[in-house]
């Protein structure tokens, strides 16, 4: 309905009141902008170094590979390291110098400049001045990081390799790490930039991860050719390397089996030598073991493996090799008065009249001059073997003391891996029972089940035990009248200044509800007096609370504290539920030493009779009286301890 105005009569529109709507202000779309671009901002750089670290452990992992799939090759592996480190830390272009003497030689080099790298094929050694980046790298062994070429002191003063980099290459920022190997410098790599940027921490501390790897690299091929040239040497002396060679293979593929590497070197070094007969033996004190045969009568074969054991012939060319530990050789054994004279039944007599044996050497097995066996080659005719052919029998006998060693080695490593592996998963398992354990148990009690191997301690059985029991006076009617925080507060000061005082006297924690406590002492941890030891807890825990006591006085609190201590047989063990045990000590010591601390006025001790039998030589006490206590048939005579006598 419309309504006139006053002046003109017309009428005039009716305005209506427009409901007040919120309206986001700019400051809040600027806020809520701001908070998005924070939070891709966070998330982009989350992002940044989760590829970052994805990218440096790829790179590790493929350099790891390459030194597993090139053992004894340098070359593969530094290429493989120089290409990650140049790439990941944004570098142009990278060498790896390697240590001689007092000078560095390139030993790898990766995407350099050609003008760079003619000069580094031209002349690989380089004599760093000491303002120079490897020259500072000598001096202390410390990461080098020069921020322009131009500005830096090497360049400057003219420093060759300084002035050449930048010269032939172009390098502007420059990053050396030392390959240290016990603080020794073994070598570095440096990795360059041709702008002047810094390296930042995570390259440098890549670079110096690829340095060490590096420097392990080196070792595991030093250590690897050592071996080899070990083996190269024994070979060399051989005088058929197909024999050397199959041996040794059968060595390297059979780790830990001695029996096909024994049957190898008998038949090699039967055939080479031009020998019938084969036999090898081991030491067992005074006696050998007959571990291989080759081409031996079948007989004779038969009985040692019916009786590997072989007793010494004093005479007989195995004999005296063993004695001497030197090679021995008879010519004609049909000849020799040790053979011919030899009891009919005897291991030597019985083997010449099998096999028709006449000539025959003896090479002893040496390992630092200790008889580790020996071979035994035999001819059925009259032949004495030659220097070389004794030689290439030492051979063998040198790489069946090295298999042997290595079988033994493997073997110890073998029995030392499953130690480990299994005192590993022993421990594993006692960190978790003690973490299980101590959620129900007090530590003394966890510790002692654990290092037993056994719960039999959780067990009921009947002791001797000092119970001990104390609590707060006056806290009821604080909890009822305080804040909850206020008593929640107060509780753990109170527990917090006790749990120390009861782990130092090794007290067991039986239980604790609220400001009540029990300890009992003898049990499962014995000790000599256990009456004194809880009269001591409590001197020191009355002083600890004493302190408490004020301050929560000075907070309006009116609470005391008192304990009571009894001794005698009770019964212990857990009790209670699977998920839930606490370890309790039943018996009438408890309900004394309750009663007594529930007769105990603030800041008294009292002990019953038993208890000040043990311990009235170190302690000061006062006659409190008799008590008929709860529980208890007959009245009980109270005392009160004053202090220990050696405070006095």
């Amino acid at each position: 309905m419309k309504r006139r105005n006053k002046a003109g009569g017309k009428a005039a529109k009716t305005q209506r009141r427009r409901t007040a709507r919120p309206r986001t202000t700019a400051k809040t779309a600027h806020q809520r902008k701001s908070s998005s671009v924070d939070t891709a901002n966070r998330i982009g750089l989350l992002e940044h170094r989760l590829n970052e670290a994805l990218e440096q452990q790829a790179a590790t992992a493929q350099v790891l590979k390459v030194i597993s799939g090139s053992p004894g090759q340098l070359e593969p592996v530094f290429k493989a390291m120089l290409e990650n480190a140049v790439r990941i830390c944004e570098a142009k272009f990278g060498t790896m110098w390697l240590r001689e003497g007092d000078a560095f030689r390139a030993v790898a080099l990766h995407n350099a400049p050609p003008a760079y790298a003619e000069l580094r094929r031209r002349n690989p050694i380089v004599h760093p001045h000491p303002k120079s980046g490897l020259g500072r790298l000598v001096a202390t062994r410390q990461v080098v990081h020069i921020a322009d070429t131009l500005e830096d002191q090497g360049y400057l003063v003219g420093a060759p390799i300084s002035v050449a980099i930048f010269e032939t290459a172009g390098a502007r920022t420059i990053l050396v790490v030392p390959m240290l190997k016990d603080n020794e410098l073994v070598g570095g790599i440096t990795i360059y930039r041709q702008e002047v940027r810094l390296f930042n921490d995570k390259q440098i501390e890549l670079l110096t991860n690829f340095a060490a790897q590096a420097v392990i690299a080196i070792e595991n091929a030093r250590l690897l050719n050592e071996l080899r040239q070990r083996t190269d040497d024994l070979s060399e002396a051989l005088q058929q390397q197909t024999a050397t060679s199959e041996v040794l293979r059968i060595i390297s593929s059979s780790p830990g089996e001695l029996k096909p590497v024994f049957n190898a070197m008998l038949a090699n070094a039967t055939r080479i030598c031009e020998a019938k007969i084969g036999l090898l033996y081991r030491s067992e004190g005074d006696v050998l073991r007959t571990v291989a045969m080759h081409d031996a009568p079948r007989a004779y074969v038969r009985e040692r493996q019916r009786d590997p054991i072989v007793r010494l012939a004093p005479g007989t060319a195995l004999g005296r090799a063993l004695a001497t530990k030197q090679p021995v050789q008879i010519a004609d054994i049909s000849k020799a008065p040790q053979y011919l004279n030899a009891p009919p039944g005897s291991t030597v007599a019985q083997f010449v009249k099998l096999s028709g044996a006449r000539t025959t050497l003896g090479v002893p097995m040496l390992k630092d001059n200790e008889l580790v066996g020996a071979i035994t080659l035999y001819r059925q005719e009259v032949r004495p073997f030659t220097d070389k052919q004794i030689e290439l029998v030492q051979n063998f006998a040198a790489q069946a003391v090295i298999a042997i060693e290595n079988a033994r080695l493997l073997d110890d490593l073998n029995k030392l891996n499953q130690q480990l592996e299994q005192r590993v998963t022993d421990q594993v398992g006692q960190i978790e029972r003690m973490g299980r354990l101590r959620r129900f148990l007090p530590p003394p009690v966890a510790d002692l089940i654990v290092a037993s191997g056994t719960e039999k301690q959780l067990e009921s059985h009947r002791r001797e035990i000092t119970a001990l029991f104390c609590d707060l006076r006056g806290f009821t009617g604080f909890s009822e009248s305080s804040d909850p925080e206020d008593v929640m507060a107060l509780l753990r000061e109170y527990h917090a200044a006790i749990g120390g005082i009861i782990n130092k006297y090794g007290g067991t924690l039986e239980r604790y509800a609220g400001d009540g406590v029990m300890v009992v002492f003898n049990d499962p941890i014995p000790v000599d007096n256990p009456a004194l030891q809880a009269v001591l807890m409590a001197i020191e825990m009355r002083a600890a609370i004493g302190a408490l006591i004020e301050k929560w006085r000075k907070l309006g609190h009116d609470i005391g504290f008192g304990i009571g201590i009894a001794h005698g047989f009770a019964t212990l063990g857990t009790i209670g539920f699977e998920g839930r045990f606490d370890y309790a000590a039943i018996g009438t010591v408890s309900n004394v030493a309750s009663r007594l601390c529930d007769e105990a006025k603030p800041g008294q001790i009292l002990i019953s009779p038993r208890v000040l039998m043990a311990v009235e030589k170190d302690i000061t006490v006062e006659l409190v009286g008799d008590f008929t206590l709860k529980g208890i048939r007959r009245p009980l005579t109270a005392y009160n301890v004053l202090d220990s006598k050696a405070a006095d």
